[in-house]
């Protein structure tokens, strides 16, 4: 069903120029020191999302040596997640054509400075590791032009395809669904004929065929991503293919082995996805056998996957409404797990349906501490028990009682923040909402308690807070 669609690289006159302008590297630059420098700070400052320290210090970097030292592409990378923040904030169509600009013209330089090898990659022998380079990279700029950019679709179109035509079945699963989306609405446009989109829908068929079968860890995204494709060219399916063509032509195979349940299962889902009805003779014998084999295994395949996969299941049990079904399996998927980040993952979701679900306010606490022990210098648990006093707060009896709960809550998420950086913007967010909630100044000293004391909170909280005032 694939074929791959061709496409010339023409590096010859470009890699020369491409090696010495935009693959520059700060090796031996008499700049080599600042551009190390300025990389440092700007990629500090990508983690702390303070954009405009990371790309002051980007821009020297880049303009020193796009491609830093030879071996990593973070100056083109980087640069297009900055240029994707400032697109992203600004509502100025002016700024952001240019910025969508600059977006483009660094996915460019990347893809040119790869095809020209001018980056080293670690290679496994026999990997052709620069197209896969070369692929991924043109398929996030195809995704970006589509969702982010709004480019046009012509172009879109094109660099899809190239990174089909370069990296086959490597490509990622981001890649179809936009191609798709695409397609179908240019031949409802009458912009393709059907020949073509015939093609490009056995194209990405063949893609997530290869994927679903053969990429364990990937598998089951490219299966999403299918899916999506198919229900897509759904809206086309009766217009670029004909029942009875497939039928005359997968007739013979089918009658040939008739009782090898591998060939009706692909005979049958090739007749459906090419329009034909179970009411169709052919199809409906083959549906009989098809969904006798279908039933058996996938209970079987069921049955194996929730007996290794307690923690999915645990998920998918809470999205149906079974919160107490998810504690249980996630009590499962602790008990099995050995690793400790994956397991304190595992009692915050606990943690999380005993709070908000099933108001379970101690057994929840339990649960985040132990989540917070597994995993070090992490907020979120810290900021659940954190609303877990700020909602019951209310609850906690006087109004002294309640406002000392409220400052139990701020501690937690003081603290949240001051071993978590990824959770401050949220911690503060919430500790100015209960600042108008602290206890007043005249009603602490008529407790003799002066800002600073310790003091026990009441209720379930059971907590040591020191004292804060309006």
């Amino acid at each position: 069903m694939f074929r791959k669609i061709s496409l010339t690289f023409t590096l010859i006159a470009f890699v020369s120029i491409v090696l010495s302008g935009q693959c520059k590297t700060w090796i031996g630059s008499p700049k080599m020191n600042d551009a190390e420098n300025a990389h440092s700070i700007y990629r500090a400052a990508l983690k702390t999302n303070d954009f405009e320290i990371a790309f002051e210090n980007w821009k020297k970097a880049y303009d020193i040596a796009p491609a830093a030292d030879g071996k990593r592409d973070f100056h083109y990378t980087d640069g297009i997640k900055i240029y994707k923040q400032l697109f992203k904030k600004t509502q100025d169509a002016a700024l952001k054509k240019e910025y969508a600009g600059k977006i483009l013209s660094l996915y460019d330089e990347a893809i040119a400075c790869y095809q020209a090898k001018g980056i080293e990659i670690n290679c496994n022998e026999g990997e052709d590791c620069y197209a896969e380079k070369v692929a991924y990279l043109m398929g996030r700029k195809g995704y970006d032009m589509y969702y982010e950019l709004n480019q046009s679709y012509i172009p879109t179109i094109d660099i899809l395809e190239k990174a089909i035509a370069v990296g086959g079945m490597n490509v990622e699963y981001i890649v179809l669904n936009p191609l798709a989306n695409m397609i179908v609405y240019q031949f409802i446009e009458n912009k393709i004929d059907a020949v073509k989109a015939r093609e490009i829908h056995a194209t990405l068929n063949g893609i997530a065929d290869y994927n679903v079968i053969n990429s364990e860890k990937y598998g089951p995204y490219f299966q999403q991503a299918i899916d999506g494709v198919n229900g897509e060219f759904a809206k086309i399916e009766r217009q670029i293919f004909d029942c009875n063509y497939f039928i005359n032509k997968l007739q013979p195979e089918y009658d040939s082995d008739p009782n090898n349940i591998d060939l009706v299962k692909d005979l049958y889902n090739e007749l459906r996805k090419r329009g034909c009805e179970d009411d169709v003779p052919l199809l409906a014998e083959m549906k009989v056998k098809y969904e006798a084999w279908a039933l058996k295994v996938n209970a079987e395949k069921q049955a194996e996957f929730e007996a290794n996969n307690p923690a999915m299941v645990a998920n998918n049990l809470y999205k149906d409404g079974d919160f107490k079904g998810a504690i249980a399996k996630y009590d499962e998927a602790i008990a099995t797990e050995t690793d400790p980040e994956k397991k304190a993952n595992y009692y915050f979701s606990k943690a999380s349906i005993q709070f908000r679900k099933l108001k379970n306010y101690g057994e929840a606490r339990n649960s985040a501490r132990k989540a917070a022990e597994l995993k070090s210098n992490w907020g979120k648990p810290y900021m659940l028990i954190g609303d877990m006093y700020g909602h019951t707060a209310s609850s906690c009896g006087d109004s002294w009682n309640q406002r000392l709960a409220i400052l139990a809550a701020v501690e937690k998420y003081g603290y949240a923040k001051s071993i978590d950086s990824e959770v401050s913007e949220d911690a503060n967010d919430r500790i100015g909402k209960y600042r108008a909630s602290f206890p007043a100044q005249e009603e602490g000293f008529m407790r003799k308690l002066n800002k600073g004391d310790r003091v026990s909170v009441g209720c379930w909280i059971g907590e040591t807070v020191t004292i804060q005032y309006k």
